[in-house]
Parts: C-alpha cells; sequence; structure tokens
C-alpha cells in the first residue's frame, strides 16, 4: 500500500461498520505492524451464508492490483442461479498461514458455520490449511 492508504482503508472499514453493526471486518498484521490480510463480510453476505452457505466456491486467481496481490472471493449460487458473494479479502500471499488465518477468521465472521463442501482450484496450500481449519468440509477442485 502507498502512504496514506491504510488510512484510507481504515476509515472506510470502521464507518461501514458505524452504519451497519453486522458488517464485519477483520485485518491480520505482520511482524512490522503492517496490513498483510483483510477480510470483510457485510449483513447480506451473512444472510445469503446463513441460508445458501452450504456449498461454496473460493477463488484466489483474480489479481487487478499492480504488486499481484490475490483478491479472493467466497461465492456461491443461490436459487435463480444468480452468483452470490458471501464474503471477499485482499490478501498479501498465498501461503498455508495466510489461508489459516482466512478460513478462521470467515468461520468466526459466520458465527462458527463452515460449509459441508468447498471447491477451489489446486492450491497446495490452500488444501493444507482447509484440512487443519475445516476439516469436515469435502474439498473438491474446481477446474
Amino acid at each position: 500500500m502507498k502512504i496514506g492508504d491504510t488510512g484510507g482503508v481504515l476509515e472506510y472499514l470502521q464507518q461501514r461498520q458505524l452504519d451497519d453493526s453486522n458488517f464485519f471486518y477483520a485485518i491480520q498484521v505482520d511482524e512490522d505492524d503492517l496490513i498483510a490480510n483483510i477480510l470483510w463480510v457485510d449483513a447480506q453476505m451473512k444472510v445469503d451464508y446463513s441460508y445458501l452457505g452450504d456449498i461454496i466456491c473460493f477463488d484466489t486467481t483474480y489479481r487487478k492490483n499492480k504488486e499481484g496481490r490475490p483478491f479472493a472471493l467466497f461465492v456461491g449460487v443461490n436459487h435463480h442461479k444468480q452468483t452470490t458473494v458471501f464474503g471477499a479479502a485482499l490478501l498479501y500471499d498465498e501461503t498455508t498461514s495466510t489461508f489459516m488465518w482466512l478460513f478462521d477468521t470467515f468461520a468466526r465472521a459466520m458465527s462458527g458455520k463452515i460449509p459441508k463442501t468447498i471447491l477451489t482450484n489446486q492450491d497446495a496450500a490452500m488444501a493444507k490449511a482447509l484440512a487443519t481449519e475445516w476439516a469436515k468440509t469435502c474439498h473438491r477442485l474446481c477446474i
């Protein structure tokens, strides 16, 4: 992040939480106290996940920013075959420890509910984190 970006992100997330008490965000910092990972979930995402979150797809392949940082989405499909977003995150990297933090934090945001099945790409670090954090979740590869 550029100088000033961190303050802007924190201000935005805090304002969202002030406007909506059901808005959830979490930030993980690195050993230098710099923001490494951010997860956010709004009230509608929580409601949708409570009804539709048994089977989800998790994707980190989108990288629009110039640093190539992963933008991660937890998504599902509603009863009208429309894509439904359950949560979003900006990640520093795609290591097992990052994914472990993300899956644990997402479950906390969703009141402890974990999906029955998750579809992901073939990332070994992600698979290892899922086996640790969501051991009861059926992990399927999505091509």
